[in-house]
């Protein structure tokens, strides 16, 4: 029925943390640029905004999607109540339930797989600056 607004509600939380940390990142690079030092070797490593893109790709990706398959089955509609589950409180109980089990569940689920993406790619960054040590030693 709506079990998408979970995963919405938090893809709205991480597209605002998503601006705070770009925009940190950025006040941090801003002196490099000024000073010219664009074009040095950096230190391999994924930047915590680039992390939470990937976070944001997968559910606003999943949300779309979800949203487009509820649509298409007549739960969604564009005119009130927007979700027929809101028309009576029998439907709504039931569409409480299902956010509180199914939605929280999905969320959980696409931010562990995230973690792990991020767990991986925090991995291949070490063996890569292992490998980039022992080669200039």
């Amino acid at each position: 029925m709506a079990c998408f607004l979970v995963p919405a509600a938090e893809a709205i939380i991480v597209t605002a943390a998503y601006a705070v940390a770009k925009k940190k990142e950025q006040k941090l690079e801003a002196p490099k640029l000024a000073q010219g030092k664009t074009f040095g070797i950096e230190e391999p490593k994924v930047k915590w905004s680039r992390k939470l893109s990937w976070l944001l790709s997968m559910l606003w990706g999943g949300v779309l999607l979800l949203a487009f398959e509820h649509f298409w089955h007549g739960e969604i509609q564009p005119f009130a109540p927007f979700i027929t589950a809101m028309a009576t409180p029998e439907d709504t109980a039931e569409m409480l339930r299902e956010l509180s089990t199914v939605g929280v569940s999905m969320a959980a689920f696409v931010t562990a797989a995230w973690a792990g993406a991020c767990a991986v790619a925090d991995v291949k960054v070490k063996k890569l600056k292992e490998k980039s040590s022992r080669e200039s030693a």
